[in-house]
């Protein structure tokens, strides 16, 4: 494990800690950037500092060890049967820890590595065929919207998708593919996923197989706990609301600081959202406001909204009374992360902004 390929070109580890402005690497700063993490990696040290993206609670950098890195290269590798020399696509931001463990996943299994500037339609600028790839959901949005990259990556072997909640509309636009597409669970305290999800073909579910050496157990306020220690520095106590069956698969529900109490009944914004997803076309999220009688008002906020008094009926006819949103509001633009996934507090705070306050103390 002492040295890499990238883009069929072999370099030693001796060569990259030497290399300051090797003509390869010189091509784009993504490059530099990987020359930089591969220095990090082929040093003497044998912790790695990660930044963590707020999973198990506030955003922090923790230190992790090397060969907790490596285990989960070997854990992925075993699982999907990678064989040495075989392509893997590196298309995500070598800041965090999906992109970090591509490229340890390379170096452990003896991958063929193939960088590509991270950006939402990472298969429009090559032709090459993957054998495994890893992308966020909106790249894979993305790349569905396009004919040339939708041929492109069904040739991909073998994909996960991670980093953000595939919605019920992607999963069912993978259904048909003929490649291994999966979802993964993890966090950066984890190093990379910890459990897999199926997403196309016979063996599709909506639960997710924990990895060997995974073991899980739910809280009394049934939030995911993690027992990994080969990845993992310590049992993690999640905010994912899960549900675990007797097999040890499970179901993340959704966010624990999601949960809307209305009228004494707790309502799940995540799963509420997949119930309400076949009726509306555009972005939407479900959020709560403070309410005098209810405690929380569910709302519904949307980008667009042609007829909002047939939505309302749909809604009454499809939903329980204690589910339905008491108001529906439309925004030009819907908050999001810097990742692409919904802003839970922002948009809290846009709905504040927008409900009168007179429905506050009526």
């Amino acid at each position: 494990m002492n040295k890499i390929c990238i883009s069929g070109k072999v370099f030693h580890a001796e060569e990259v800690l030497s290399a300051e402005q090797h003509d390869y690497f010189a091509q784009s700063p993504f490059h530099q950037q990987l020359l930089h993490f591969l220095k990090e990696w082929f040093s003497p040290e044998t912790t790695i500092r990660l930044q963590t993206s707020g999973s198990t609670g506030t955003p922090k950098q923790i230190i992790v060890r090397k060969d907790q890195m490596i285990h989960s290269a070997q854990m992925t590798c075993n699982f999907f049967q990678l064989q040495k020399k075989e392509k893997a696509l590196l298309c995500l931001p070598l800041e965090y820890i999906a992109g970090k463990m591509m490229v340890v996943r390379a170096v452990v299994c003896g991958l063929d590595l193939w960088p590509m500037e991270p950006s939402g339609h990472p298969l429009a600028a090559t032709t090459t065929t993957f054998d495994f790839a890893a992308f966020v959901p909106l790249q894979m949005y993305n790349t569905l919207q396009s004919p040339k990259e939708t041929e492109q990556f069904s040739l991909i072997q073998k994909v996960i998708i991670g980093g953000g909640t595939i919605d019920p509309q992607l999963k069912e636009a993978l259904m048909n593919f003929p490649n291994e597409i999966y979802s993964t669970y993890g966090m950066t305290e984890t190093v990379s996923h910890i459990a897999l999800q199926r997403l196309n073909g016979r063996e599709a579910s909506d639960y997710y197989t924990p990895l060997p050496g995974v073991n899980l157990e739910l809280s009394e306020e049934q939030t995911l706990i993690i027992h990994a220690p080969h990845v993992a520095n310590e049992t993690l106590y999640t905010n994912d609301i899960a549900k675990i069956r007797e097999n040890g698969t499970f179901r993340i529900l959704g966010r624990k600081d999601n949960v809307i109490n209305s009228g004494g009944i707790k309502v799940q914004a995540e799963e509420l959202e997949k119930v309400i997803r076949p009726l509306i076309d555009g972005n939407f999220a479900i959020t709560a406001v403070p309410h005098p009688k209810l405690g929380e008002a569910i709302v519904l906020v949307m980008e667009e909204m042609n007829n909002p008094d047939l939505l309302k009926q749909k809604l009454e006819y499809l939903l329980p009374r204690y589910q339905q949103p008491l108001h529906i509001i439309t925004t030009e633009s819907l908050p999001q992360t810097m990742s692409a996934k919904i802003d839970r507090a922002a948009t809290k705070k846009l709905a504040m902004k927008r409900i009168p306050l007179p429905d506050f103390i009526d």
